[in-house]
């Protein structure tokens, strides 16, 4: 399974919904799994490894067959440096790491692990026979068989072997890695993908071979009969594929013109043909769209996906239920968000990088750059410190300073504003706001700010702040709040105010905030106060 090096959101998937933001902030790589993608590996950005989900068959490697939704650490990994990583339907995990080791663990009912049991794998451990000699760069599995390719073009297989799916000229288990060969001996594999039960592989001069389960014609030999060992697909003579990829039960294949063809089941269009037929050999399609780069599919889904040199990203086949017979432009940046909003089950159908680089969206530009010296053409001066801000980005947030600009912001350009009726942290948190769409508080200070948002006429910041006096008052400070509620007109605060005073009279009445209230406001209050029965004990 191959990685990605585009920038993803991996919140699209549902379960990483479970992560705080930090959590997510701290992912390099991840990849989503298991029948109802309900298990998620991640590596951080230190290398550390982390697991959640279900943990059906022991596929969280944690050594007990306990689910969680807080992340395990899986110390066995942490360092590996993790660089290709693939799942069966156990489901059973297997990954090859930078030096070129394999690990696995999870079901291991027809020995898919390679380890000579049929004992399920509680936590990793590494795949020794016949790999501890090779650097294995990639790694595939079906629903319950692997596969491992090395730097030198050699391709092992193990595991379940009902269908000849790994290819050793019987239909006998394979309890650990064997060598393919037979008609790919000598020859440097490039390229490997798995269906449920069937394997493919491409080879350093393009050619494409398949073995195993064939009922849907997912080899692509012009028949649907199982084969025992690897044959070439014969109709993709006098085209190069680049890449392959393996659905369910259905292919498909890149040239190195970018030409993209599709083969096997078509239940569902994910041949992407126009129509259901099942197709025992390539066709291609998508032929008057321009250059594919990339294509996507995984074993246990029945969606397609394309990118386009362009950036263009297509779908078809099973949509959330829908079945999309044609290539189906859609808005997404590319082919793994497909799998996150439209496959069923929603997993990734490779390990994700999600690193980010020094991308930033315009959002975060604009809260990196406030209080920038560097990039700033204004200052603000309250209590003798400064804030740094853009002239720009005040007239397009905020009408006060759109006015004050257009007034007298010609000749007479100041590069300092003085500001005095306002403390420092209220304003510092009204320019802020500005720049980021949020407050940080606490409710004492957030009275000031009220002050500065019904001065400057902001109306969501005016409930901005009273959001956060209603969540931060107490028996202490609870009658200075309403107070500020009443001096600045805040009606709705004043009622909150006021009836979260006369719900604690006992306890507020006895704080020196109660006896400082103004004498008017203080008779106000005893009197409104009464008419409820609360003065009456």
């Amino acid at each position: 399974m191959r990685y990605s090096s585009i920038m993803v959101d991996v919140g699209k998937w549902p379960i990483f919904t479970l992560l705080s933001p930090q959590e997510i902030a701290s992912i390099r790589k991840a990849c989503v799994f298991g029948t109802s993608a309900n298990e998620a590996i991640y590596i951080t950005h230190n290398d550390e490894v982390f697991v959640f989900g279900l943990n059906c068959s022991n596929c969280l490697g944690t050594g007990d067959s306990q689910s969680t939704i807080v992340p395990k650490k899986l110390e066995a990994l942490c360092g590996k440096k993790i660089s290709s990583l693939s799942y069966g339907s156990g489901p059973h995990v297997v990954l090859s790491t930078e030096d070129g080791e394999v690990y696995a663990w999870g079901h291991n009912g027809y020995s898919q692990l390679g380890n000579g049991t049929t004992s399920q794998g509680i936590a990793p451990v590494q795949v020794c026979t016949n790999l501890l000699i090779k650097k294995v760069v990639e790694v595939a599995c079906g629903s319950h068989h692997s596969m491992a390719l090395s730097f030198d073009g050699d391709l092992y297989a193990w595991g379940y072997n009902n269908c000849g799916q790994v290819g050793s000229g019987s239909t006998a288990n394979q309890p650990t890695p064997r060598r393919v060969s037979n008609c790919l001996q000598g020859k440097m594999i490039v390229g490997i993908a798995c269906g449920q039960t069937s394997s493919m592989a491409v080879v350093n001069n393009g050619e494409v071979y398949g073995w195993g389960y064939n009922g849907n014609g997912q080899l692509g030999l012009g028949n649907n009969g199982n084969q025992l060992t690897p044959c070439r697909v014969a109709a993709l003579h006098g085209v190069c594929i680049l890449q392959i990829a393996c659905g369910y039960a259905h292919t498909l294949a890149l040239t190195d013109e970018g030409l993209l063809y599709a083969w096997g089941a078509n239940t569902y269009g994910q041949l992407g043909t126009g129509n259901k037929s099942n197709q025992l050999s390539p066709v291609q399609i998508m032929m008057e769209k321009e250059r594919v780069v990339e294509i996507a599919t995984c074993h246990s889904a029945h969606t397609s996906a394309a990118k386009t040199q362009s950036g263009q990203v297509y779908m078809w086949g099973q949509c959330r239920g829908q079945s999309v017979i044609l290539p189906h432009l859609t808005h997404f940046a590319c082919t793994d968000d497909v799998f996150a909003c439209f496959a069923t089950p929603a997993v990734m159908w490779r390990l994700l990088s999600v690193e980010h680089e020094d991308f930033l969206t315009v959002a975060e530009s604009l809260k990196k750059e406030f209080d920038s010296p560097e990039t700033s053409d204004l200052k603000f001066r309250v209590d003798g410190k400064y804030i740094h801000v853009h002239k720009a980005v005040l007239k397009i947030r905020c009408e006060h300073f759109r006015t004050m600009f257009q007034s007298y912001w010609n000749e007479d350009m100041k590069e300092v504003i003085e500001i005095d009726q306002f403390s420092y942290p209220v304003y510092r948190a009204f320019l802020e706001y500005l720049y980021t769409d949020s407050v940080d508080l606490p409710p004492e200070d957030a009275i000031g700010l009220l002050d500065l948002a019904t001065s400057y006429c902001e109306n969501r910041l005016k409930k901005l702040c009273q959001h956060i006096i209603k969540r931060g008052i107490t028996v202490e400070n609870a009658f200075s709040l309403l107070s500020a509620a009443v001096r600045y007109d805040a009606e709705d605060l004043e009622e909150f105010c006021f009836k979260f005073c006369v719900n604690h009279l006992t306890e507020v009445t006895q704080t020196a905030a109660f006896w400082q209230m103004d004498g008017p406001l203080l008779k106000e209050f005893i009197a409104k106060a009464s008419k409820c029965g609360a003065f009456k004990n």
